[in-house]
């Protein structure tokens, strides 16, 4: 059951993501430049997930570390699987286009996001975890 708890509270990443590239594209997107927007929208897509990871802490607790970790690699594995199989299957997307995506030889910093969702609710339930110790 908490596998699916979890799973279901990974769908609004899905939607702070969203929200976050059409910020980035509708603002400052045409100001700064392609690879810019990309890397500012990579850290403020990271401080977003973080605020809501923390926040679901206080309503949701996580049992453990233990389960923590498991939470953060079931996030890694959706957030990867989403979008891998939605940009190409349904956005249309070439495999080496969503491969691109991760190439930080040219800037592109999007590896930075899987980074943090990993460990991101391991280290929310040790924030929540001390704070109510």
């Amino acid at each position: 059951m908490m596998i699916l708890k979890y799973a279901l509270l990974w769908i609004p990443l899905v939607f702070i993501a969203i929200i976050n590239g059409a910020i980035r594209d509708f603002t400052y997107k045409g100001a700064m430049g392609e690879l810019a927007a990309h890397q500012l929208s990579t850290l403020t897509g990271i401080i977003l997930f973080g605020i809501y990871i923390w926040a679901i802490g206080f309503r949701w607790k996580l049992d453990s570390a233990r389960q923590a970790a498991a939470v953060g690699l079931l996030w890694l594995a959706l957030t990867v699987a989403f979008e891998f199989l939605f940009f190409h299957y349904v956005a249309g997307h070439s495999w080496s286009v969503l491969l691109d995506a991760y190439n930080v030889y040219e800037g592109k910093v999007w590896v930075l996001v899987l980074i943090f969702v990993a460990p991101a609710p391991y280290l929310s339930h040790l924030i929540h975890k001390k704070r109510s110790s």
